[in-house]
């Protein structure tokens, strides 16, 4: 660049600044005040923040209150009816059990992850030896086996906010195994945390190897201290309570063994025990949905999340009128493996009472089952259906006379 014409542009710069300054902040942008105290343009500098007219945030589940009188924070839910696009905001993320009374506070210059038992060569890596190896970005949600609308639930943020999705930054697991050298007895693994009461969970070897990451980054910075800092493992596709958080240690085995995590999370029953590992195709519509109220008769875009634990969604389809027919959908996000996919719909409303429904076909080409069919499978009353293991029932939506949009279960 020409120096005559950069310093004839830093002199506009700095004679517009002085302006500013001379006519008494009369150029300061409404909700700016004169005197803004330095420390607080340090912090915008450093990190920056939202804007003071969005105002979205988490809330406590309604059966827990949170913290609880032992000082834990139970479930925390995002606010799944203000989200754009398929990427929650880390400081959105939805937040489950700390197993202890406090967030962990771990410097990661002392943190270590070792891994032993049936391998070769035991190994103790540092956060630094971690970072300097190969890595992978992905993008996978998180779910909560506690995920279950409920009629007494008034928003989507109560039905379904106990799932998030974001990307994902760390070593593949595999490589770690590999590594180490895995003896061809084992056939599983438990990965241990570093809270105060050590959280743990049972995951099969061939899953260990196919696509689970030891992740130190979430959305582009490190992962926070409420999802694990610095090391969470992630297990795309299975139920939150594997997504190990303060991961510490994995331990190669021969066998599975009962944990802390795995307790209440274990039924006899092959009929449970198969929907308690993975998440089946799930979806929800997040606009319009329950507190929502549309303004009047005409058009409206439907948006909403779809998302697996057996891969991609393949397609996602609209009812308008409680099931009775179902068209397609529109997939306006990248349909990413074990992630949530965006999905639209164009709706002309004719201002009469109505119910939306959304559900979802993945890969595998399972479909999303109705409230109805989960009631036909356990041989029970569709007002009695319990719903075991993860909740994955098509979601209804109520949309009154007036615009006011109610949860379809009440």
């Amino acid at each position: 660049m020409d120096s005559k014409k950069r310093n004839r542009r830093g002199f506009l710069r700095d004679s517009a600044a002085l302006a500013g300054l001379a006519a008494g902040g009369a150029g300061l942008a409404k909700g700016q005040t004169q005197g803004t105290p330095t420390k607080k343009i340090d912090e915008l500098i450093a990190y920056g923040e939202r804007s003071r007219f969005v105002n979205s945030i988490r809330l406590p589940v309604a059966e827990r209150h949170s913290p609880d009188e032992f000082g834990l924070t139970f479930h925390v839910l995002t606010p799944l009816q203000d989200s754009s696009g398929i990427i929650t905001p880390s400081s959105l993320f939805y937040t489950a059990t700390h197993r202890g009374a406090f967030v962990p506070d771990i410097d990661p210059r002392e943190h270590r992850l070792m891994i032993h038992g049936m391998v070769d060569r035991p190994l103790v890596f540092t956060m630094d030896e971690l970072k300097r190896l190969p890595y992978v970005s992905r993008i996978h949600f998180i779910e909560c086996l506690g995920n279950r609308a409920k009629p007494t639930h008034k928003t989507v943020q109560e039905t379904h906010g106990l799932t998030s999705c974001a990307e994902w930054t760390g070593v593949p697991l595999s490589l770690l195994l590999a590594e180490a050298g895995v003896q061809n007895s084992a056939s599983w693994i438990v990965a241990e945390g570093a809270e105060e009461v050590k959280g743990a969970s049972s995951i099969p070897l061939a899953k260990a190897m196919d696509d689970c990451i030891v992740c130190y980054a979430q959305n582009g910075e490190p992962v926070r201290p409420q999802q694990g800092f610095p090391l969470r493992l992630m297990v795309p596709g299975f139920e939150g309570i594997y997504q190990i958080k303060y991961l510490r240690r994995i331990k190669v085995v021969d066998r599975f063994y009962m944990t802390y995590d795995d307790y209440g999370h274990i039924n006899p029953d092959p009929k449970v025990a198969a929907l308690t590992h993975q998440i089946g195709p799930k979806s929800v519509i997040t606009f319009p949905s329950g507190g929502q109220k549309l303004s009047g008769p005409g058009f409206y875009e439907v948006s909403g999340l779809a998302w697996s634990g057996a891969g991609a969604i393949r397609g996602v389809e609209i009812s308008t009128d409680g099931g009775q027919s179902w068209k397609n959908a529109d997939i306006r996000s990248t349909a990413h493996p074990m992630a949530h996919t965006r999905f639209g719909f164009h709706w002309n409303w004719d201002g009469k009472e109505c119910v939306l429904m959304s559900r979802c076909t993945d890969e595998l080409g399972t479909v999303q089952p109705t409230r109805a069919e989960v009631a036909k499978f356990w041989n029970e009353p569709l007002d009695k259906v319990r719903v075991r293991g993860s909740d994955n029932s098509v979601q209804p939506w109520k949309v009154a006379s007036n615009g006011s949009v109610l949860n379809g279960l009440s």
